[in-house]
């Protein structure tokens, strides 16, 4: 397994590859980022941007959104996965936040936990992206990313990788490598057809080096 320095040194050369990386999920305002977010479960950021600029112009405060049914979100959601539950997840969601946080997006896991259809990797993401909080999400890519790497154990779950990886990186690092580890799940690093032969990271690669030799 990569111990701290070889985990670090991963990272860094994924981001001479990817430079600059960021959210690719397209928001004005925090409250609209959290939409969002919640909206990219099991879907694709892309087909989420897609539907939101309607969607936010229609619900463009919590108030709004907490005051209105799902069957009014459903239209603006329709084309995505699950958007049934989504938009009752939004309502609540928004619903919380007037009665519990004034209106406002929390700052915390805790907090933003308590809200309707927000996880760990929702509040995660909502922390680093929107508030600049280290937090390291872990995502479809970025647990692959860091089981292949042997970043952590290969039966990790969610929350172990999420641990390892923070005590393995620097708190600075982590919004960083979150970014750099999705991307090259979505580029290099691919779920079933992996760019072994040209990744830069194959030489710390085991299971990379085993899938170019057979």
């Amino acid at each position: 397994m990569l111990d701290a320095k070889e985990t670090l040194q991963a990272i860094q050369i994924m981001g001479k590859t990817y430079p600059t990386t960021g959210s690719s999920l397209v928001a004005d305002t925090p409250f609209h980022f959290l939409m969002a977010v919640i909206l990219s479960a099991q879907t694709t950021d892309k087909a989420v941007n897609q539907i939101s600029p309607a969607l936010f112009a229609r619900f463009k405060q919590p108030e709004d959104l907490a005051n209105a049914k799902p069957s009014e979100v459903e239209p603006y959601i329709q084309t995505i996965g699950l958007y049934h539950n989504k938009a009752k997840y939004l309502v609540a969601c928004a619903q919380g936040l007037v009665t519990q946080f004034d209106g406002q997006v929390p700052k915390t896991h805790k907090e933003l936990m308590s809200l309707a259809g927000v996880g760990r990797k929702t509040a995660d993401v909502v922390l680093a992206e929107c508030f600049g909080i280290p937090a390291l999400a872990v995502d479809t890519h970025v647990g692959r990313i860091a089981k292949r790497l042997a970043m952590v154990k290969a039966d990790a779950t969610v929350n172990q990788i999420e641990q390892t990886l923070m005590k393995k990186l620097p708190k600075e690092m982590w919004i960083t490598a979150h970014h750099r580890m999705i991307i090259w799940g979505r580029n290099q690093c691919l779920a079933r057809a992996p760019k072994c032969q040209t990744c830069p990271l194959l030489f710390m690669c085991q299971e990379g080096q085993k899938r170019t030799q057979s």
